[in-house]
């Protein structure tokens, strides 16, 4: 089976088994989610959510980061790691919301992608999530990894599987799509244990069919 032939079965089963897939950054605003996902660099949804409770109580404005101290915003983050990059590059990122965008996060791909330390996936997150705009494929590690075990893409570079994935999947379903693959290689087809028996798409991927799991 192709993967022009898997696509559309792949999509009505995830869709089946997780009706309910969404981003599991929690933030209330674009501005909150950009900042989410900045910090979810290397390090998990659930550490970000710990973090970024407290954290959108006292930053609530792009305004507000831009002004907070380097070390007041390394310390409110530490524990997401990299923090000193992190802090300095979100107080840099609000600098240039205030500075060309009277504080809120643009609405296109262009824009964003303009910003300091914004590329396409935190982009693609941002206006998949909080716009509800289909521009393109969120590509992390768990997209990568099973678009690669699903016979999707034989690309490597983010980019490029996004690219295949665009051409793949139905553009009504770019968002959906990412959510439906991070969820799956959290919840079952993990990096070092996939489970395979229990896989609700085993019948569809050349993986789990070639290692014969």
């Amino acid at each position: 089976m192709s993967p022009q032939e898997r696509i559309a079965p792949l999509i009505k089963a995830f869709r089946r088994v997780y009706p309910n897939a969404h981003c599991e950054l929690v933030f209330a605003n674009p501005l909150q989610l950009l900042v989410a996902t900045v910090l979810s660099a290397q390090c998990t949804d659930k550490r970000v959510n710990l973090v970024t409770e407290p954290l959108f109580a006292r930053y609530r404005t792009a305004a507000d980061f831009a002004q907070a101290g380097q070390e007041e915003m390394e310390e409110a983050i530490r524990s997401t790691g990299f923090y000193h990059n992190k802090a300095k590059n979100l107080r840099t990122l609000a600098a240039a919301l205030e500075e060309h965008h009277g504080g809120r996060v643009p609405e296109t791909m262009e824009a964003l992608t303009a910003l300091p330390g914004v590329g396409r996936k935190t982009a693609n997150v941002v206006l998949g999530n909080a716009f509800g705009r289909n521009e393109g494929v969120v590509v992390d590690t768990h997209v990568a990894r099973l678009s690669a075990r699903l016979g999707l893409t034989k690309e490597t570079a983010p980019e490029k599987i996004e690219a295949d994935l665009m051409t793949l999947v139905p553009r009504a379903e770019w968002t959906n799509f990412s959510h439906w693959l991070i969820w799956h290689g959290r919840r079952r087809c993990t990096a070092r244990k996939p489970d395979c028996a229990g896989c609700e798409v085993q019948t569809l991927c050349p993986s789990a069919f070639k290692t014969g799991k």
